[in-house]
């Protein structure tokens, strides 16, 4: 076990035990007081809401620059998600052209979300459209490795 780990497996416990702590508290309190209490709500709730936070933005941003890292290490595995990132592109602009920017009508035929604009309607229309191709693409890539293990 490198010293690597082992700061990372120490720092893994701090996080564990200080959400444990926060969790002691919550149930020393009750469900009763933290829901009719404001005071117990921003005292004891807060900061496990906060410490939640930070955690998952630190967990995030570890994660985006380690991934970063790995792919300026090896360049041809950069080269192959820099490829896939402008197809994921591409398809999304041409569900962006296919799109319809008409508001959406409900079943008496009044506008639903009249307030949106049209730009709100052709984002959600080239979102769904844009999940349609990408299923599509997806079952059609099962079906071609079903059909290639049956040859084999």
């Amino acid at each position: 076990m490198n010293n690597l780990s082992k700061i990372l497996t120490g720092v893994a416990a701090v996080i564990g035990v200080v959400a444990f702590f926060f969790l002691i508290r919550i149930i020393m309190v009750g469900d009763e007081t933290i829901k009719t209490d404001l005071a117990a709500q921003s005292s004891i709730v807060s900061p496990f809401v906060s410490f939640s936070i930070a955690m998952l933005v630190i967990t995030a941003v570890v994660t985006v620059l380690f991934s970063l890292v790995n792919l300026l290490k090896q360049p041809e595995i950069l080269k192959k998600s820099l490829i896939s990132v402008g197809v994921l592109g591409v398809i999304l602009i041409i569900a962006y052209s296919t799109a319809s920017s008409g508001q959406v009508m409900d079943a008496a035929g009044s506008e639903i979300l009249a307030d949106a604009g049209s730009s709100t309607s052709k984002w959600v229309s080239t979102l769904i459209t844009y999940s349609f191709i990408l299923g599509a693409v997806g079952i059609l890539f099962i079906v071609v490795d079903f059909l290639k293990s049956l040859v084999k």
